[in-house]
């Protein structure tokens, strides 16, 4: 069988269907998909809002709650405790599936009545969080504080995609790792500020594409050194005496990443920073083989479109956890299942199809919170041959319209497209959402105006600060919102001697993404063999870009 190209039904962009493609939607038993990759990443995206907390009243107990639902948000809402409770009972909300309305309509009429739990809350071996409330999509951490993503992690806070970790402030992507700050992908190292792609490093600043590295400062496509300041071989007493001028100043430390942003820009870098893979395309894709467009994936095989999964094999259009998962399709945040269509976590499950928050079950279609569930359909369940015959009814509908095998529309979507990650990987303007049919909410709480201190007023020199900052209003010198100093961050700050911030988290976090690069691919030749490769890179880009086999014949 031949590629055949194909015209996105929402976009009008053109994208390919590749042999294997068609033979992995015949094993699923879908038809291939009429909306382009990049429209079906954003479809599953919106349903991802991690970062956009509130607070709101648990409907059940009545106590003040840490949420991603928006306070006027039509759905019940249930803090974690009632939720996982036995106060309620799951099986007081079903719906009789009726062949004259559409799925579709139904399913959302189930999904509104049915509580919904304040923030999700799990993790591998199922460790609750201690003392974490201001987490989501998290679970064994703790004394963490607006961290998401993440699992198994200590003394945390602004961080998104942490495993592991103890000690870790302003960071994305890193594992195994301690005593972290502004870290972008830094994997088992300890010690290391401003470090992007790092590994088993200790005591350095300012690391790009590094590893084996101590008490290196400013350096780049390092292997194994020490002592060395922007990538020049010092003594041991040079380089201290260098180092310690810029430590716990602002000015100075800004002043650096000056210095290193012009460096690093006549530096080459890789073509993506993916690590023991196979046959792979995309970027950081770690002990994995023959995956294509994926991103922040590890030990995974034969699959697509992946975007922050472990454990994965034959996957397709997948965003979020996995763990020895196979046959998954157009899902967000599903583990531990096998087969299982167009739907939003679910956990050790197999044979689902358009479920939310499903565990331990198998033939369910168009469930919503059930446990230990069979043969259900809209939360009630049937006989198998009454089962079949209903499913493959809705199944002809959803194939007329174009949707089976697409993930859950839009119009049924929880979120805002900018409380969602959508608004992180594709940036919307109010009116270009809308006008793509997404919803947008401009009652998002910020605060601005209140400041008690200015900028231009917080020390240079962390020595310098008092205790009284924690109870200061600050004033982002981007966006302008107010932001706080926590206890716990200042402490951090202190034993690391770094200077406080002047920037909120949600611009950190911003900065953050943008120094780690789109996940869009892009056609673009070899800076030295000129050869055609795959990168993250656009091709208008200034980085000196090589492909993997010439860099590593630089790189030592």
């Amino acid at each position: 069988m031949n590629p055949e190209t194909k015209q996105c039904q929402n976009c009008q962009q053109n994208f390919v269907i590749e042999p294997e493609d068609f033979a992995f939607y015949e094993k699923m038993k879908v038809p291939v998909p009429t909306w382009c990759p990049e429209c079906r990443m954003k479809r599953k995206l919106i349903w991802r809002n991690e970062r956009t907390l509130y607070k709101r009243v648990c409907d059940l107990c009545g106590k003040s709650i840490i949420t991603m639902y928006h306070p006027k948000s039509p759905y019940t809402v249930y803090c974690l405790g009632c939720w996982y409770s036995d106060q309620w009972d799951i099986s007081d909300y079903s719906i009789n599936y009726d062949p004259d309305k559409p799925f579709f309509h139904q399913f959302n009429k189930l999904v509104l009545k049915v509580p919904k739990v304040a923030v999700y809350a799990t993790s591998v071996g199922g460790a609750e969080n201690i003392n974490s409330d201001y987490t989501n999509f998290a679970g064994g951490n703790k004394d963490c504080y607006l961290v998401f993503n993440s699992g198994n992690n200590e003394n945390c806070a602004y961080s998104r995609g942490l495993k592991g970790c103890k000690d870790v402030f302003d960071s994305y992507f890193g594992n195994n790792s301690e005593l972290i700050y502004e870290g972008i992908g830094v994997q088992k190292s300890s010690r290391v500020f401003f470090g992007d792609n790092v590994s088993s490093s200790l005591d350095s600043y300012f690391l790009l594409n590094c590893s084996g590295c101590s008490d290196c400062f400013a350096c780049v496509n390092l292997r194994n050194k020490s002592y060395h300041f922007f990538n020049q071989p010092l003594s041991k007493e040079e380089y201290k005496s260098k180092v310690s001028s810029f430590l716990g100043s602002y000015q100075k430390l800004e002043e650096v990443k000056r210095q290193f942003a012009e460096f690093a820009l006549q530096s080459l870098r890789k073509e993506n920073r993916n690590l023991k893979f196979f046959q792979c395309v995309g970027d950081f894709i770690f002990e994995s083989k023959n995956c294509f467009g994926c991103y922040e994936v590890s030990s995974s095989e034969d699959s697509k479109y992946l975007f922050y999964t472990k454990l994965v094999k034959d996957c397709y259009d997948v965003v979020g956890y996995g763990y020895t998962s196979e046959l998954l399709l157009e899902t967000v945040g599903v583990g531990y299942s096998a087969r299982v269509v167009g739907s939003w976590f679910v956990e050790q499950s197999h044979d689902l199809e358009y479920c939310i928050m499903m565990k331990s079950s198998e033939d369910c279609f168009g469930c919503d919170g059930l446990k230990n569930a069979k043969f259900s359909i809209l939360n009630k369940q049937y006989s198998r041959e009454e089962y079949q015959s209903i499913r493959e009814k809705i199944i002809q509908e959803l194939k007329k319209e174009g949707n089976y095998g697409l993930f859950l529309p839009s119009q049924m979507c929880f979120f805002a497209y900018n409380e969602s990650l959508a608004q992180d990987e594709y940036p919307l303007t109010k009116e270009e959402a809308i006008k793509q049919g997404f919803r947008w909410e401009d009652d998002i709480p910020r605060t601005s105006g209140k400041e008690t201190l200015l900028p231009e007023n917080i020390p240079d020199h962390i020595k310098d600060v008092k205790d009284e900052i924690v109870k200061e209003v600050l004033k982002c010198i981007i966006c302008g919102n107010n932001y706080k100093i926590t206890h716990q961050e200042l402490e951090f700050y202190r034993k690391m001697l770094l200077p406080i911030p002047r920037q909120c988290f949600f611009c950190r976090h911003l900065n953050r993404l943008s120094q780690r690069g789109s996940f869009k691919l892009y056609s673009r030749f070899c800076s030295k063999c000129h050869k055609d490769m795959t990168t993250t890179y656009t091709p208008n880009r200034p980085e000196i870009i090589y492909c993997e086999s010439c860099y590593q014949g630089e790189v030592v």
